[in-house]
């Protein structure tokens, strides 16, 4: 089941993190998202293992973009922030629609 279009209310503008040159980080093409924008703050756990804090979250369908850690985002107020991580989330059995999950710094 996919996450309903009425639920995704906001737009977000991602630029997937790609490496590091010597002169900065790397990013792809931005993509523009429709989502659901949660500005909430919360402690998630980082790739590395490390507990961190989270300003927001996105939801958003799960073919609707890649956003690896670090990734670039731009949030509908103008203001960027930075992938912590993301989730997959598929149902498993549960009346829950399909998503991803994007925590962001």
């Amino acid at each position: 089941m996919k996450l309903p279009g009425m639920w995704l209310r906001h737009r977000v503008t991602v630029e997937p993190y790609e490496g590091d040159s010597g002169v900065g980080p790397l990013f792809g093409d931005e993509v523009t998202v429709r989502c659901f924008l949660e500005q909430k703050t919360r402690l998630v756990r980082a790739p590395d293992g490390r507990e961190v804090t989270s300003g927001a979250t996105f939801y958003c369908r799960l073919d609707a973009v890649s956003a690896p850690p670090e990734s670039r985002v731009t949030l509908p107020d103008g203001r960027q922030t930075t992938v912590i991580n993301q989730a997959r989330n598929e149902g498993r059995g549960l009346p829950l629609p399909d998503h991803l999950e994007v925590q962001l710094v």
